[in-house]
């Protein structure tokens, strides 16, 4: 047996293939014959030599045990968690939503690298040195740090058209009649951020700036928009531009609002166009507001829901035991903690006699400060000791609304009954669960370290498509005892493989056949893993050389 490579003699315009036969040679009647055993033009190169090898030592294969001397396997990149993320991207609509320019790629990197290894732009570019990231997206060209910071930019001057792309590959003519809509803050490092300022910090970090971030989700909890604002704005004045966004950008003529408390109040309900309504909550005091104005009282607060209506205006009216119980727990833990502080402070004041109980009496009153119980907790001091006194009838007042909901909605009875209006405001948890996920979990978009407004809104815009790769993924390995987290870590495992032969200029780079746990993982994508991996060679590498920012230990 041998090999046969056909070259087609005649030269036309239409593409001319080779053909490549496996055919052999045999006697009839005395003359030399030749048949074809198998086409084999389908077989890679490297499949080809491995047969051309093999059959010119077909006499004794054992020859061939000499040859491994003369082959060298090296560990190329990482594949696994680049090419899990990468096709979890295009299944989404994300690649196709960025574009095919090298801008377009390079911010795809940025957030299939936020997926695997939250961090810098630094740490992204040193990422994709040893994940096979140019190779599997297509990168032509080299790229470094500061491209990637420029790249931010790039992103925030697309953002329309990479959401509304998102948008109608996802809904097309489908369009939803309802969004939620939540707002939170990221605390930033250092003072030069374009939309830094001072705002009620839900991140906890006294005396730091920091921004305001919406994230507009469809009923599903499907991330839509995303939009940056200035540390000192109120929840209430990013109303206005969602419902914009919703009705001129995507098109929406007929949309439910879903707010948290607060947020949808009044001023924002006149600005609401014509087939739009809202659904929120109540805050506590706006609900005092009505009991005093007699449109509810508190008998009526029970764990089944309650509906009262006052021109056109519904409300809904529940009592949750559950929350009742933390909100009193959490008042009793927060007394304890003064009690023991007291405590604590009379054995300090017992064994200095010259410490003064006035200054005692301020850090206490302080402390009961920050707790936020003074309303019901106060100190009297007698002689040289503290004691905490309770008022019973101030804590009564104060508990009196603990577990009340009252959500408010312009709903009809006939779109939607009480019930439906409830189901759709605890949905308002799936945006929350967002926050979560891209704040303190996995993403981790705090702190922020860009500075210009550009960037700020493209890192943004990135951790939210990155975070719509996640929400797949958990979906995806929902049935496996994993988290995404230990999925990806189990994946960057597969790496490709250099194999280059003694005497052979070409070396060709192969993906070994994945363990179980990885085939598992790939499976439940639907991702085939191809057998060879093209290699561009492509340079990446940092500006910054990390061993001059490093300490050497002292000899």
């Amino acid at each position: 047996m041998h090999i046969v490579v056909n070259k087609p003699m005649a030269k036309t315009n239409k593409k001319i293939y080779d053909s490549i036969l496996l055919r052999e040679s045999y006697r009839e009647n005395g003359k030399v014959k030749k048949r074809t055993i198998a086409n084999l033009s389908h077989c890679s190169p490297e499949e080809i030599a491995a047969m051309k090898l093999a059959l010119k030592h077909k006499e004794s294969l054992t020859v061939l045990g000499s040859i491994k001397e003369s082959v060298t396997i090296k560990e190329g990149h990482s594949i696994g968690a680049v090419l899990c993320v990468y096709n979890t991207a295009k299944q989404l609509g994300i690649e196709k939503a960025l574009g095919n320019s090298h801008e377009s790629k390079l911010a795809l990197w940025q957030i299939i690298a936020r997926v695997i290894n939250q961090g810098s732009r630094l740490s992204a570019v040193r990422l994709a040195q040893t994940h096979a990231a140019c190779d599997i997206l297509g990168i032509e060209k080299g790229f470094n740090e500061d491209s990637l910071y420029d790249n931010l930019g790039w992103l925030c001057d697309n953002q329309d058209k990479i959401e509304q792309r998102l948008f109608l590959a996802r809904r097309g003519k489908n369009l939803p009649e309802l969004f939620l809509y939540d707002v939170t803050s990221s605390y930033l490092e250092g003072e030069k951020n374009a939309l830094a300022d001072y705002g009620y910090n839900r991140d906890k970090k006294k005396g730091g700036k920091q921004i305001v971030i919406e994230l507009l989700c469809d009923e599903l909890g499907e991330p839509v928009s995303t939009e940056v604002f200035k540390g000192n704005t109120q929840d209430t004045e990013t109303f206005y531009s969602q419902v914009k966004k919703v009705a001129e950008r995507f098109g929406c003529s007929k949309v439910t609002m879903v707010g948290d408390r607060g947020m949808i109040k009044k001023a924002q309900i006149k600005t609401l166009p014509e087939g739009f309504h809202y659904i929120t909550a109540l805050t506590k005091v706006q609900i005092e507001g009505l009991i005093t104005k007699g449109l509810i009282q508190m008998s009526i607060f029970d764990v089944n829901l309650c509906e009262i209506e006052e021109e056109g205006i519904r409300y809904i009216l529940r009592r949750n035991p559950g929350r009742a119980g933390e909100m009193e727990m959490n008042r009793l833990s927060k007394q304890k903690k003064i009690e023991q502080l007291v405590e604590k402070t009379n054995k300090y004041l017992e064994e200095h006699p010259r410490a003064k109980i006035s200054k005692a009496m301020t850090r206490m009153n302080k402390k009961i400060g920050l707790l936020s119980i003074d309303k019901w907790v106060s100190i009297e001091a007698n002689e040289k000791r503290l004691s905490v006194v309770v008022d019973k009838e101030a804590l009564k007042e104060e508990s009196l609304l603990d577990g009340c909901y009252v959500l408010k909605t312009s709903l009809p009875k006939e779109s939607a009954n009480k019930e439906i209006i409830y189901a759709r405001y605890k949905d308002l948890s799936m945006v929350e669960s967002a926050f979560r996920t891209c704040k303190t979990e996995h993403l981790e978009i705090r702190p922020v370290f860009v500075r210009t407004e550009r960037n700020t809104r493209g890192h943004v815009l990135s951790i939210m498509l990155a975070y719509m790769i996640v929400r797949a993924l958990q979906n995806k390995w929902k049935e496996l005892d994993l988290t995404v987290e230990e999925g990806l870590k189990q994946l960057t495992t597969l790496c490709s493989m250099k194999i280059e032969i003694k005497g052979q200029e070409e070396s060709c780079w192969k993906i070994p056949v994945p363990r179980d746990q990885s085939q598992v993982l790939l499976e439940k994508l639907g991702i085939c893993l191809p057998s060879v991996l093209p290699y561009k060679g492509i340079n990446v590498d940092t500006r910054k050389n990390l061993h001059k920012q490093r300490k050497l230990p002292e000899k």
